[in-house]
């Protein structure tokens, strides 16, 4: 099956290390073969894996971006997401697992997708933790 990816104006995309943007209107590529692909948009900067969840997601980016460290990278990655999975409730480690399978099977781009929701929660609980400690401190 293709992969149909929809680029924006300008957009960057990666697909096997080699950096493609897209000129200034919407166009769709067709992805005919396996490819390692991933937007600029999904790419974490190494200074923004400040969290258990974003390191985890920088790690499986590492291991889409360059083929040679995947094989050191993966046994890493399936440790920490083991970690993960007691730390949050069931539907957040539903993502987590489906992560881990991801990453079994060598999907990268897809393990990080399923983990982006988690990203996007553990912020959420930061933000209120963070909420929390000024409201703590004002009093």
């Amino acid at each position: 099956m293709a992969l149909r990816l929809t680029l924006k104006p300008n957009e960057r995309i990666l697909i096997n290390g080699c950096v493609v943007r897209n000129a200034d209107r919407r166009q769709m590529l067709i992805i005919e073969n396996h490819a390692d692909i991933v937007r600029e948009a999904d790419l974490l900067d190494e200074s923004e894996a400040r969290s258990p969840v974003k390191e985890v997601y920088y790690f499986i980016q590492a291991a889409l971006l360059d083929p040679n460290v995947r094989g050191k990278l993966v046994p890493i990655i399936q440790k920490k997401l083991g970690k993960l999975v007691p730390v949050f409730h069931d539907d957040m480690s539903q993502h987590i697992f489906e992560a881990a399978s991801q990453v079994s099977q060598t999907d990268f781009y897809k393990a990080m997708r399923a983990l982006r929701p988690v990203m996007d929660y553990e912020t959420q609980l930061f933000d209120v933790l963070q909420a929390k400690n000024a409201a703590t401190a004002a009093e």
